[in-house]
């Protein structure tokens, strides 16, 4: 940009007046009346300006009108008007000053460099539209891939959301399946073996008279009917126990716990605190189904001597606690795993949540692990969780 002029104008308001005639001319198309700008150089002559004040003036006034030129064409158009404003505006001190070839010469060398920077800037100001425009695709682009990755994670989320429920799905077909078998065995089979061992016993009693190796056989058959019977109430059991629904969960708990104890031979201990046995048969289920699968995993994994099985109320939350006295294991890297024969903690896990509940397996190296199963009895809260 060209330097200030050399006379203190600004006090005068030379310059601001200049500007805003040459804008005016500038700013007609047609051709305008040029007494202002005879004035103008008059006005410079009074306050002693010379040629070159004079075209520094002009050269600061037709820059900051030049910048708008958006085309070459027009530009030359410009600058050929502003030649003609501003030979009427130098005139007067053209006629004053002996210099006045000199300005002239510097004048054009003047415009030749106002040429060179007016294009250098309109060059400049494409680019950087050019810059601006690409910066703009550029936004655009990312405001689309971060639209995509909205979608994609909320779809991460609808799927993970579908194979839970699929999850739960499979769960609740499994029980009502067990709860059909063991129906079904108690119903039917076991029926059906008693039917057989009433008509051996009277059949024994028909063949009195026959020889004893008879007796020994209906004798052998009946003992054998008798196995199989109590061999079909123990699957029903571990299907479902009848008692889970007929008398509650502490019975249906006893029980498991004094047939584990004695098949196992690890003592175990029960204990039930007054009105735990107050929760819906889904919930039940889910607790029993917990303590059955922390009892199998002690008797397969643990190494264990001792372990107790504790059911007590706090609050509107009915606790589960499955302890042992056996060897501990990482549960973070269990329960992270995807193997199969860890299913049966991510079941326990799955089941407590599909009633609302929450569980917390904790193991420790010389204390055994504890299983902790919450479900609150009224759905929608648990302790230390939200409504």
């Amino acid at each position: 940009m060209s330097a200030a002029p050399r006379k203190q104008t600004k006090s005068t308001g030379l310059p601001r007046r200049y500007m805003a005639a040459l804008h005016g001319y500038l700013a007609k198309a047609t051709p305008a009346n040029l007494k202002p700008a005879t004035r103008l150089g008059e006005q410079a002559v009074a306050q002693g300006l010379d040629t070159l004040d004079l075209v520094l003036i002009h050269d600061q006034s037709l820059l900051e009108y030049a910048v708008h030129a958006d085309s070459p064409a027009a530009r030359d158009r410009l600058m050929h008007r502003a030649g003609v404003f501003f030979t009427k505006a130098i005139a007067p001190v053209e006629a004053t000053h002996r210099t006045a070839l000199e300005a002239s010469t510097k004048l054009k060398q003047l415009n030749a460099e106002l040429s060179q920077h007016t294009r250098t800037l309109v060059d400049s100001n494409r680019k950087l539209q050019k810059e601006v425009a690409k910066r703009k695709a550029v936004e655009a682009a990312l405001r689309e891939s971060r639209q995509a990755s909205v979608l994609l994670l909320a779809e991460s989320h609808l799927l993970q959301k579908q194979m839970r429920l699929l999850s739960r799905r499979v769960l609740s077909a499994q029980e009502d399946e067990r709860r059909r078998i063991s129906r079904e065995l108690h119903d039917v089979i076991a029926q059906m073996l008693s039917g057989i061992n009433l008509r051996l016993v009277t059949l024994k009693k028909g063949a009195a008279t026959n020889t004893k190796e008879l007796r020994q056989m209906i004798s052998d058959t009946q003992r054998l009917v008798e196995k199989s019977v109590g061999r079909v109430h123990r699957f029903a059991r571990e299907l479902r126990p009848s008692v889970l629904d007929d008398l509650g969960l502490i019975p249906a708990l006893r029980s498991h716990v004094q047939v584990f104890s004695a098949e196992t031979g690890i003592h175990t201990t029960f204990t039930a605190s007054a009105g735990v046995d107050v929760l819906d048969s889904h919930k039940r289920t889910a607790l029993y189904r917990v303590a059955q699968e922390a009892l199998t995993n002690i008797a397969r994994h643990a190494r264990a001597s001792e372990a107790s099985v504790v059911v007590d109320r706090q609050g509107d939350v009915i606790h589960v606690r499955i302890q042992d006295n056996g060897k501990s294991f990482d549960v973070a890297k269990v329960l992270g795993s995807r193997t199969i024969r860890h299913l049966g903690l991510l079941g326990m896990r799955e089941r407590v949540e599909m009633v609302g509940g929450r569980i917390k397996i904790q193991s420790v190296p010389g204390q055994g692990t504890t299983v902790t199963a919450e479900v609150p009895l009224i759905r929608g809260k648990r302790k230390g969780g939200r409504k």
